[in-house]
């Protein structure tokens, strides 16, 4: 059987090998060829014929020969042509383009050259109207706009609040055409953030700012204007931020308010949806704001930002006025026209409605006059502050001995609701009473109203459910299930608790003596260290859900309360539990981060795919890679070449040794056949018919 020949099985194995050299070889040439071309067209100095970052006057004369030549060929030139010289004209010889174009490589009308084309397509190039480009000389200054440079930038920084910066040129149609808009954004950031803009010309501050190819190249990867934003507490350009959207008012805002300020979004709802997703997911204890809107703007960031100090507070939603819905809206909240601002607080109250539109001021003034529940929720961020807590003190001051609470306990439901509506008119009713008026002098509701004026007397309420070991603390009857606790029967019965509260002056002045002493505490001492400072009285009240029954009650029990000697009696109240607060959606969401990451990624790859630098680095690569293949395969040839040579010796000189002994075996076979007597050798152990002589003289027998 023949054997194959060692070109023909070691070829494939060879390609094989030599695989991945030819592949970077064959990547290099391509982007030597294709890729490197489409990064780096024709410049304007190519157009002309003057060499790059030639001057003006270079270029002038460059063209004045052109034109020369032009003018005498009877025939004419190509439309395209003139295009190109005479945009590159134009752009060279102004000295704003020129700058902008060899410094940061800026050339935004160049799409004029392709729509001119197209218009000259089958006309004479003296057809063309001159100029191409219209001039344009934009100096936001004198539009009242703020601008910075490198010397004032650092002396800018000197608060906390965010920076939002527009870096423009002065000769740039598009940055001319946004001024419209960034001066609307300008007005949105007031009292949000700081905002400046940077001209080109300072090309130190520039640098700064601008993005850097892989090349150390200065450039804007959207053209002019481009926006970069410092976040709060940023003063380097290692954390800001670059907006790479589509420049609008709506766009740049929102972004810098999700993104840079990271604030809650306020979202908008039809009166469709505005209960289901808004007004029944607000929690209890906080007031609903509802917006009027008749553009369908997104909340600007004033709004959101005002959405995130108050968001313990209220909560924000924006509805799209429409006509059709006018009588909808008058019935349900008396909103008669957009823009309006309804402030939705305790159940069964009238909605506060206010009309027009104001500035941040106005809108940050409702926010605060409204941010409170008329009548509030005691929990366990609010007790101190309410004076429903027996470790604190009175709204009245730390001097005041005695003062009350009265508590609307209750499991969330309509029978709740419809007591917070009653309380919230009996806390009116205390509010609005005008001691000069006869009808207001009733013994009835004088200590009551006098205690909620002088603040030793506070209304609040109490979810039985949430807080249910604080509520059976107080609750302490055989019904006590029907108002704390979880829901076990379809019952839910509300109650109105008064508590009052009680601080001994002495007791209190032993007790601060005792924590300073430095003695040892008794048995009966660590035993009234567990105990509330403050003595605790509680009485619920029996009567009709009526106003003034009610108030009558509370008036009733002050007096009693600070006229007689009550006895004192303190005791553990339970700590509240800290109510789940709801969680604030800002900042971008994660889809939306996952994109603007890609996005980057590929735009790295973009940039290494117009750096001239690839091409060597890849021809240098494919030689490396191919010569530690050679390397490799030499390597491997050489050493089985070795092991074969040394096996080939080694088995030669076995077979010498066994062919001598198989010579010596068949002379020994011949010799015996013959019957021929072998001579005697040296070597032999004892010789044939040896005998042994005896010497003379020797002792033997």
């Amino acid at each position: 059987m023949a054997k194959e020949t060692p070109s023909s099985s070691s070829m494939p194995s060879v390609l094989r090998a030599y695989a991945a050299p030819i592949f970077i070889f064959v990547l290099a040439m391509f982007f030597q060829l294709f890729l490197l071309p489409r990064s780096f067209p024709t410049s304007h100095y190519d157009v002309l014929g003057v060499k790059t970052y030639g001057s003006v006057d270079d270029v002038r004369e460059a063209y004045e020969a052109i034109a020369s030549k032009w003018d005498s060929d009877s025939g004419g030139g190509r439309p395209a042509d003139f295009i190109k010289i005479q945009y590159a004209y134009e752009l060279l010889t102004n000295l704003v383009w020129k700058r902008d174009y060899d410094v940061y490589g800026i050339d935004e009308s160049v799409h004029i050259i392709e729509e001119l084309e197209k218009q000259y397509a089958v006309e004479e190039f003296s057809t063309v109207k001159l100029p191409l480009l219209e001039v344009v000389s934009y100096e936001p200054e004198r539009e009242g706009l703020m601008t910075i440079t490198s010397q004032d930038f650092a002396s800018k920084f000197q608060d906390s609040k965010p920076w939002l910066i527009q870096v423009y040129s002065s000769g740039s149609n598009s940055s001319a055409q946004f001024s419209t808009a960034w001066r609307r954004i300008v007005d949105l950031l007031d009292g949000v953030a700081n905002h400046a803009m940077v001209e080109l010309g300072d090309i130190r501050l520039v640098t700064y700012l601008a993005e850097k190819k892989t090349t150390g190249q200065v450039f804007f990867r959207k053209g002019l204007p481009s926006i970069v934003a410092f976040p709060p507490h940023c003063k380097t350009a290692d954390c800001l931020i670059r907006f790479e959207g589509e420049l609008s008012t709506d766009s740049v805002t929102d972004w810098f308010a999700t993104t840079v300020l990271e604030l809650p979004r306020v979202f908008y709802h039809t009166k469709e949806t505005l209960v289901p997703k808004f007004l029944s997911k607000v929690p209890p204890n906080k007031v609903r704001v509802i917006l009027f809107s008749q553009t369908g703007e997104r909340a600007t960031p004033s709004v959101r930002q005002a959405a995130k100090d108050y968001w313990n507070f209220a909560s924000l939603s924006y509805v799209l006025w429409r006509e059709e819905d006018a009588s909808f809206w008058w019935n349900a909240l008396e909103v008669e026209s957009a823009p309006a601002m309804v402030i939705m607080k305790d159940p069964g109250l009238k909605p506060v409605v206010y009309h027009g539109s104001g500035n941040r001021t106005w809108f940050l003034d409702i926010l605060e006059q409204n941010k409170q529940l008329q009548l509030p929720q005691l929990r366990s961020t609010t007790s101190m502050e309410l004076g429903c807590d027996a470790r604190g003190y009175s709204r009245a001051g730390f001097e005041t001995a005695t003062w009350y609470c009265a508590v609307l306990v209750g499991r969330q439901s309509t029978e709740l609701n419809k007591m917070r509506e009653t309380m919230c008119r009996v806390q009116d009713t205390l509010s609005n009473r005008d001691e000069s008026d006869e009808a207001s002098k009733d013994p009835s509701v004088a200590p009551a109203a006098s205690a909620h004026k002088n603040k030793r007397l506070t209304l609040a309420w109490l979810d039985g459910e949430v807080q249910s070991k604080y509520c059976f603390f107080y609750v302490q009857s055989e019904t006590s299930y029907d108002t704390c606790g979880t829901r076990k029967s379809p019952i839910d019965v509300p109650r109105i608790l008064i508590i009052r509260y009680h601080r001994n002056a002495t007791e209190s002045a032993n007790a601060e003596k005792e924590k300073s002493s430095n003695w040892p505490k008794t048995v009966w001492q660590s035993e009234a260290d567990d105990v509330d400072p403050a003595a605790q009285l509680v009485v619920s009240y029996d009567g009709p859900a009526e106003t003034p029954e009610i108030i009558k009650w509370l008036s009733k029990m002050v007096e009693d309360g600070d006229s007689k000697n009550l006895p004192f009696y303190r005791a553990k109240t339970p700590e509240l539990v800290p109510e789940s607060a709801e969680p604030m959606r800002s900042g971008v969401p994660k889809s939306v981060k996952a994109t603007q990451s890609l996005l980057r990624i590929w735009n790295r790859i973009k940039d290494y795919l117009a750096d001239p630098r690839m091409g060597p680095t890849l021809l240098l690569g494919a030689l490396l890679s191919a010569g530690s293949v050679w390397w490799t395969r030499s390597r491997s040839i050489q050493q089985p070449v070795q092991a074969t040579q040394q096996t080939s010796t080694n088995q030669s000189d076995n077979n010498a040794e066994e062919e001598k002994k198989k010579e010596r075996k068949r002379e020994q076979r011949r010799r015996n056949a013959k019957g021929e007597e072998v001579p005697a050798s040296i070597t032999d152990t004892e010789p044939k018919d040896a005998v042994q002589i005896l010497s003379s003289g020797s002792d033997s027998d």
